[in-house]
């Protein structure tokens, strides 16, 4: 199976660095994507996008139209064991560790639960309910996480190459040689790195 088999659309999201800075940052997954809104795998910290149930909502509502906007807390604590465990897991899986049987177990009992079906548009009648619930967005999440940690994307799940950045993403490049979590930030500061050392090389030494 090639890699464009685990591949969502519609995957990447603003972040905020701890140094102000606003970027696009696109994980490749829209599990990965769902990770950060607990910080991937830490408690809160710089990456942590979603604080309570009513972020939860607006995060799930913009991802998914079709679910209500029904989280309350028992489904943003829900969403953060999730997030957590997808982070965790990532986090292993890109420095080459075996992942942890509990946070797979945690995956694979929300990817369990009924998910958000696909729809045909143009029939004459509606089958099931009119909005989805957000445990079913979690399950969809879950089922994605399923294939994001499947042998197929094994090599591809990478931290940032910067020094000072830890995020992790899915490089879906048909290369595979991403090496940045975003151009917008480390790539530039790379560049700019770049021509500094370059333009030191080439100025000839004062002379005395």
């Amino acid at each position: 199976m090639a890699i464009e088999a685990i591949l969502t659309g519609g995957t990447g999201q603003w972040m905020d660095s701890s140094d102000g800075q606003h970027f696009w940052f696109d994980s490749g997954s829209l599990a990965l994507d769902f990770s950060y809104t607990g910080g991937l795998d830490r408690d809160g910290g710089e990456w942590q996008t979603v604080h309570d149930a009513k972020e939860l909502n607006d995060w799930l509502t913009t991802r998914f139209p079709e679910v209500a906007p029904t989280a309350g807390d028992r489904e943003f604590r829900d969403a953060s064991a999730l997030g957590s465990a997808i982070g965790r897991l990532a986090r292993q899986q890109s420095g080459g560790a075996a992942l942890g049987p509990d946070d797979v177990d945690v995956v694979n009992l929300f990817a369990a639960t009924p998910d958000i079906p696909p729809v045909l548009a143009g029939g004459g009648r509606q089958a099931g309910r009119t909005n989805a619930r957000p445990h079913q967005a979690l399950s969809t999440i879950a089922r994605d996480a399923v294939r994001l940690f499947s042998a197929e994307a094994d090599g591809r799940i990478r931290e940032c190459s910067a020094d000072d950045c830890d995020l992790v993403y899915l490089d879906t490049s048909r290369s595979g040689n991403r090496r940045w979590c975003s151009m917008q930030r480390c790539g530039n500061r790379a560049k700019v790195r770049a021509h500094r050392a370059r333009a030191a090389a080439s100025t000839p030494p004062a002379s005395a």
